[in-house]
């Protein structure tokens, strides 16, 4: 897998990967992650939607705005954190994604993290979560939870995190998810007083 993992990285970017026949038919694009390279907040999705794969981007349309406006009021904007996918393909009929494609998919993401080296990671949803952690995850209930976990060769804290989406269909679970964004702002030491940068706090 390292030899056909850096035969289709470019940096941070995938390119021309065949390894998931289906995802391969189905998509229009690979859909990379976007943000810093040295960014200290890192967020995982599961795969992209309809809108991401014709816009090439993770995390547009109505769950990208949830996400962009929570990130304001922690003191960040999108264009200072990363944002990624566990799979870079979209699923035929917005599935979800296969744990082969996971697996296919796992090398690209944890050589992304690698060089990025956030703060902490933050998974957006229970896939990601799941596939993250190596366990089962109740995501409502461990919302807001950090745990220590090795991806690759390096321990890292992953911050198990609401999908933007659930916000939309149960406006109950707002205040869980504006809590774990502050979490994962504060991590990174990043004050809501900011005014869109990210304040380096902690270092005294």
């Amino acid at each position: 897998m390292e030899d056909e993992q850096a035969q289709h990285m470019d940096g941070l970017a995938v390119e021309g990967c065949p390894r998931c026949p289906s995802l391969v038919d189905s998509r229009s694009r690979i859909v990379n992650g976007t943000g810093p390279a040295d960014a200290d907040v890192l967020f995982v999705g599961e795969a992209p939607g309809a809108q991401e794969d014709a816009e090439g981007e993770p995390f547009v349309g109505r769950s990208g705005s949830v996400l962009d406006e929570q990130l304001r009021t922690v003191g960040l904007e999108r264009e200072s954190v990363r944002i990624t996918n566990c799979v870079r393909c979209r699923p035929p009929d917005n599935r979800d994604p296969s744990t082969e494609e996971l697996e296919h998919c796992r090398g690209y993401l944890e050589a992304e993290i690698d060089r990025v080296d956030p703060d902490v990671v933050v998974t957006l949803g229970k896939v990601p979560g799941e596939h993250l952690l190596g366990r089962s995850v109740a995501v409502t209930k461990e919302a807001g939870s950090v745990e220590e976990v090795r991806i690759g060769d390096t321990p890292r804290p992953v911050l198990i995190c609401l999908h933007p989406a659930a916000t939309l269909y149960d406006r109950s679970q707002e205040p869980a998810f504006a809590e774990t964004i502050r979490e994962a702002a504060a991590i990174a030491g990043v004050s809501p007083t900011d005014e869109g940068g990210q304040s380096r706090l902690g270092e005294y």
